[in-house]
């Protein structure tokens, strides 16, 4: 069986992006949203080292904003949030970026995905939330059964450690992996690197 993939989101001190990038995870994510109260606005003195992927989580961007950050945290993919094009997603493929695509998942979530299935590496499907994200809050995700396209995804919104037994119990064939977020805070954007440790390691043992 594949081993799931573990994304910690909303990351910006670099004492604790040392230590979280310790814990056995494959992407970290960095906020480049001004609302948000991880909003990243400087470029730590310590990044995640490769295999990790260092991955920009942007709402409604320009290109070039896209652009100039993927040059300043030496990114490896984007995640976005809210109205973007498929031309956009595209080209930021054919610039060797992974794309993920957020998506709220709503009773009718699978319309919002079919523009995407060319040009999306994986969707996030999350809690529907003004913020955009890091809301805390979990949805039904039986709701997630009647997703049966090929884009492989990251179950995301409000998934914390009390979680992992219904974790351990969700099972669909195109579940990739766990974005992970407040839900292992201490205070915005400062992880509990030992229980996303724990958690990660559980996990892996399990599967």
């Amino acid at each position: 069986m594949k081993q799931s993939l573990f994304k910690v989101c909303g990351m910006r001190d670099e004492a604790n992006i040392r230590d979280v990038s310790a814990c056995g995870i494959d992407m970290m994510g960095f906020i480049f949203h001004p609302r948000s109260p991880r909003f990243v606005t400087e470029v730590p003195t310590f990044l995640p080292p490769s295999p990790i992927a260092r991955i920009g989580v942007f709402v409604e961007p320009q290109p070039e904003e896209v652009e100039s950050r993927v040059k300043q945290f030496a990114l490896n993919g984007v995640q976005l949030h809210g109205n973007v094009t498929p031309e956009l997603c595209r080209e930021l493929q054919r610039q060797g970026l992974l794309v993920l695509k957020a998506v709220a998942v709503t009773p009718n979530f699978t319309e919002a995905t079919e523009c995407f299935l060319d040009c999306a590496d994986f969707f996030i499907f999350d809690t529907p939330t003004p913020s955009y994200g890091g809301s805390g809050v979990t949805y039904d995700w039986t709701l997630l059964q009647t997703y049966n396209s090929n884009v492989p995804f990251l179950l995301s919104g409000g998934l914390r450690p009390a979680l992992l037994p219904a974790l351990l119990r969700f099972h669909h064939p195109r579940l990739a992996g766990y974005d992970l977020n407040s839900g292992f805070e201490t205070a915005p954007a400062i992880k509990d690197a030992d229980a996303i440790r724990s958690f990660v390691t559980e996990m892996k043992v399990a599967n």
